[in-house]
């Protein structure tokens, strides 16, 4: 039987306690032998201008990943053409591991515009989308579909890494906020800072 991955996407800028709560509440109730956390180095919907270097992201993520065996942290878009767009990377992760099955994990609100997804329909068809809720958000035509499971317990967090990244910019202390490795590293280097 194939390995079953999650795959959680974002740009992690920076990572924080509530994509950390989410990836881990995924792993033990969704049938995930493994979740990545894949590092976006731009998403075509955000602007470029506010996005910490790709490399100290990444690096972010692996400080807060505390079970290195079933959480994974993945920069395979940043070997991709820019700007990223999932079903390339999905297309590219099928032909390097055919011994593993993928599926998305994505919030309320991505599914709510899915429809504007880049060949959105190829990939309903090949992959599973695991959704938790967002506040606002609903699933539209997509709730009662076959490949799409919703996780209506799933932990509704509302941190968000722009109130971070502003606190930070305001002298703020958010520390709870951030996993306790990663708000070290973002003091020591005066991320957000300007």
């Amino acid at each position: 039987m194939a390995t079953h991955i999650g795959l959680f996407f974002g740009t992690f800028n920076p990572v924080h306690v509530g994509h950390m709560i989410l990836a881990q509440y995924f792993l033990e109730y969704a049938d995930f032998d493994e979740l990545w956390l894949v590092v976006t180095p731009h998403n075509p919907l955000k602007k470029r201008s506010n996005l910490l270097d790709d490399r100290q992201r990444l690096y972010m993520v692996e400080l807060a990943v505390r079970d290195p065996y079933r959480m994974k942290v993945s920069d395979v878009e940043f070997h991709l053409p820019k700007p990223s767009y999932t079903t390339l990377t999905l297309a590219h992760l099928r032909d390097k591991y055919p011994e593993k099955r993928f599926s998305l994990i994505m919030g309320m609100d991505n599914l709510q515009h899915f429809h504007k997804w880049r060949n959105y329909e190829v990939i309903l068809e090949r992959h599973h989308l695991f959704v938790y809720p967002r506040p606002g958000s609903h699933p539209g035509t997509y709730e009662n579909h076959p490949n799409v499971t919703i996780l209506k317990d799933a932990p509704n967090i509302e941190i968000s890494a722009t109130l971070i990244r502003q606190a930070i910019k305001d002298g703020k202390d958010l520390s709870y906020m951030v996993p306790e490795k990663v708000w070290a590293y973002l003091l020591k280097n005066q991320f957000y800072k300007a």
